[in-house]
């Protein structure tokens, strides 16, 4: 099984920063892509920004230049740095990491329980 979890989160004020960190672990051959997506409250998950295993980041139109993703291969980790926050970007924030899990035998996508960012005043 390959576990994927998320920390960091929490309430800020708008034009605050704030960085969540996601880890995953246990039965994999190899880590391929991790990213952020977002889902807010009636609204569809949606993508934030994405990083490959060699370093190339991806990102929505709505945080570019706000938001930088980076990740920590050694450690199987990827970050997010979120900057100018705005209200807007309140949503529960959830990790995805695909891997080449050793019992399917397959790359998959896994994804964590999600942690809550709220940019309010």
């Amino acid at each position: 099984q390959v576990q994927v979890v998320e920390s960091g989160g929490g309430l800020v004020q708008p034009g605050g920063s704030l960085s969540v960190s996601c880890s995953a672990s246990g039965s994999f051959f190899r880590l391929s892509d991790m990213g952020w997506y977002r889902q807010a409250p009636g609204k569809q998950r949606e993508l934030v920004a994405t990083i490959s295993s060699g370093g190339t980041e991806n990102y929505a139109e709505s945080v570019k230049g706000r938001f930088t993703i980076s990740r920590d291969n050694a450690k199987n980790t990827v970050y997010l740095q979120m900057h100018s926050l705005k209200p807007e970007d309140t949503a529960v924030y959830f990790c995805c990491a695909t891997a080449f899990a050793q019992v399917a035998g397959t790359w998959g996508n896994y994804w964590g329980q999600g942690t809550q960012v709220t940019v309010s005043s």
